[in-house]
């Protein structure tokens, strides 16, 4: 286990900051550290803060020992773990592939048309239910950074969420 100081110590100058709705109190980071990698030990090799439906959440990346990526995510304020997903290298991973019907370049537009803007970063994952999805980091044209989530079967987006800050790993 890694624990990020500079990454503590930006965080909290940048959550007061720009994001007072949200009570800052370094025990909420803290304590989802602590239940992400209870759910998945490894180093933690990028953080988020996001908003989803008001409340601030945490996601973790962690690196397991098998050299795998794990995306955990955490509600700040009572650091129950709502979400676990794997991601995997690319499209072309077999636990993706089986569910792919829509491409990326097809996924690219249906994020693009709701939040216009250009890619940061695109990511692969295998949800809990084994359901595929693109992930992507949107910076809007209209300022907030969105994290636009794509099922892989459907084409549909089913998670949209602002995110507030990242440190690590890109």
């Amino acid at each position: 286990m890694r624990i990020y100081l500079s990454f503590v110590l930006l965080s909290a100058s940048l959550y007061a900051a720009d994001y007072a709705r949200f009570e800052y109190d370094s025990s909420y980071y803290q304590a989802c550290e602590v239940a992400a990698l209870a759910v998945r030990d490894g180093d933690i090799i990028k953080v988020e803060l996001k908003e989803e439906a008001g409340q601030p959440v945490y996601e973790f990346d962690i690196r397991t020992p098998d050299n795998r990526d794990w995306d955990i995510s955490c509600e700040a304020q009572t650091a129950k773990v709502i979400e676990t997903e794997e991601e995997v290298p690319s499209a072309q991973h077999p636990l993706f592939l089986s569910k792919k019907q829509v491409n990326e370049k097809q996924a690219r537009e249906t994020a693009l048309n709701a939040w216009p803007g250009y890619i940061i970063e695109i990511e692969y994952e295998i949800e809990a239910d084994g359901a595929a999805s693109y992930e992507f980091d949107i910076q809007t044209n209209k300022g907030p950074e969105m994290k636009v989530e794509v099922d892989a079967t459907s084409g549909l987006i089913v998670e949209q969420n602002e995110e507030i800050w990242q440190e690590g790993y890109e």
